[in-house]
């Protein structure tokens, strides 16, 4: 490396450094002033509103604007340095254009892998202590459609149930079905599905009993009986906040497990891992657009710059929402809407800096 690689480097994340604790102190003093009525009406100590709450805050907040402040950072001072002369002056001493931007993809590429370790490795840890702080002092995000429930809980094994109640752990009108390929091999039904915490197993009153065998079938009655299911009350919650508190390895089971079962939202659950991948890319993508847009010396100074680039972003994270939302209804595929964003502005980055003068 020379020195000017590491003055780059040095300015673009010493700006960026800057720029996210400025908004992080912006965007708490905000969050206090919306949450202090809750904290106050729910006796929330101040040592946890501190250490559980925000400095658990400061993570999430850092991977979610991530790209945005990379951005800005990449326009402010490569607009400062453009407007001193000193990209001339690069230019001039005999290093290439393309040459200069090593540097800046290397600042964009420490910044990504700080993101893609933050959302898959370190955020779902920080957030379960957050989140544990806002069930009890602020809200409660769990939620379950408890009627007509459907779900596979092993290959060929479906369950189903008119209703189940989750503060009883109880259901009725339950029956159990085997296949084997499209034949029915088994089936149970019950009145009434009921889950034992103290011995794991799962009570069925009122229980009828039907095996299939080709041609010949058994028939079975009683009036209670117990069972092992390879499932819990738990696998009937569905919690909105699941999703940010699984780490990479424990998502990919969550999702494995919602795809056996045939669980609607499982889409919501594949797009989020994708984006997880996705997101970090944005970094150097937008940095790139950055460089192309600020490395010239226009009259309208770092406003004309800003101005700019902060409509491309806006652009960009509007194309990601919009065709993140494409694909969790699946009118796209999941992993083709969450890359879709960054592979047409990789491509618009690439015209850019192709048609920057150098």
């Amino acid at each position: 490396m020379k020195k000017i690689d590491l003055y780059i480097i040095k300015k673009f994340l010493g700006t960026f450094a800057f720029t996210l604790l400025l908004l992080i102190f912006i965007v708490i003093v905000f969050d206090i002033s919306e949450k202090i009525d809750d904290f106050l009406k729910n006796d929330a100590p101040l040592g946890a509103i501190i250490f559980d709450y925000y400095m658990n805050f400061i993570p999430y907040f850092i991977n979610l604007f991530s790209y945005l402040l990379t951005f800005i950072a990449v326009i402010f001072f490569t607009s400062r340095m453009a407007s001193r002369s000193e990209i001339i002056a690069i230019l001039s001493s005999g290093i290439s254009f393309w040459r200069m931007l090593v540097p800046f993809l290397v600042s964009a590429m420490i910044l990504g892998l700080l993101s893609f370790l933050l959302a898959n490795f370190i955020i779902p840890y920080t957030n379960q202590t957050m989140f544990e702080f806002e069930n009890k002092y602020i809200r409660d995000p769990k939620r379950f459609s408890d009627m007509n429930v459907h779900k596979q809980i092993s290959p060929g094994t479906f369950i189903f149930m008119e209703n189940f109640n989750l503060k009883t752990n109880s259901g009725w009108k339950f029956s159990l079905e085997e296949f084997d390929g499209t034949t029915l091999k088994y089936k149970l039904k019950g009145d009434k599905f009921s889950f034992d915490t103290l011995t794991g197993k799962w009570k069925i009153d009122q229980y009828f009993i039907r095996k299939i065998n080709g041609l010949e079938e058994s028939i079975t009655k009683g009036l209670s009986m117990d069972t092992l299911l390879p499932i819990k009350p738990g696998d009937f919650i569905e919690d909105v906040e699941e999703i940010k508190v699984l780490g990479y390895v424990k998502l990919k089971e969550v999702i494995g497990k919602k795809l056996l079962r045939g669980d609607p939202d499982v889409i919501h659950y594949q797009v989020k891992q994708y984006e997880r991948i996705a997101h970090p890319f944005a970094t150097i993508i937008l940095t790139l657009i950055g460089v192309a847009v600020s490395s010239r010396k226009v009259r309208g100074g770092i406003g004309y710059h800003l101005g700019l680039g902060l409509a491309l972003t806006f652009f960009y994270i509007l194309f990601m929402q919009i065709s993140a939302v494409f694909g969790t209804f699946g009118s796209i595929q999941p992993m083709l809407a969450v890359w879709l964003p960054n592979i047409f502005f990789s491509v618009i980055a690439v015209f850019m800096l192709w048609k920057t003068p150098k």
